[in-house]
């Protein structure tokens, strides 16, 4: 058990996206840090799906150059105008590096790919629309353990922009959704 990490969990788990992205607490990985806790998220009208995962080893691990990891993964789907976009792949880890930025995130060490991909269909699913979908993946070290929630709300962001999701004027608050 360690307090500092639960700590850390709470307010992650306190964080509360927008109405139209569900966010769900998954199993972590066990063999790749002593403490981790994963969280998958869905945005609504399948536009996006993705996973952010926060590492902790109290002793730190050369290849993280620190204490904590993000590692993420974000999907969306795209129409295939955007897909054909030559900077879509630069313009994708753009929104990480400023989501990153914009929600006061202090990091080192990013590392991540970026991947378009189209889809065509043929012979028995030629009637199949042509897809395309776009994917981050990504993992950064934070530099403090204070505010570990805005790395999350960074992710939730690259999720929004790689969804098409409307930016929610500051000062609008956004009614909740009924079940």
């Amino acid at each position: 058990m360690n307090t500092r990490f639960d700590d850390i969990a709470a307010q992650i788990r306190a964080v509360k996206p927008r109405s139209e992205i569900f966010l769900d607490e998954v199993p972590a990985p066990q063999k790749l840090a002593p403490f981790a806790l994963a969280i998958t998220a869905d945005v609504a009208d399948d536009a996006a799906t993705g996973r952010f995962v926060l590492l902790h080893d109290p002793d730190g691990q050369e290849g993280w150059s620190g204490k904590f990891r993000c590692v993420t993964f974000v999907r969306a789907a795209i129409d295939n105008e955007m897909a054909a976009d030559p900077m879509l792949c630069n313009i994708g880890w753009t929104w990480l590096m400023e989501s990153l930025k914009k929600n006061d995130c202090d990091y080192t060490a990013p590392s991540g790919t970026v991947t378009k991909v189209a889809s065509a269909s043929f012979g028995t699913l030629e009637n199949l629309a042509e897809a395309s979908e776009l994917e981050v993946r990504a993992s950064w070290t934070p530099t403090s353990a204070t505010n570990l929630a805005n790395h999350v709300r960074a992710w939730i962001e690259l999720l929004e922009m790689s969804a098409g999701l409307a930016p929610i004027p500051n000062g609008v608050t956004q009614l909740s959704r009924s079940r």
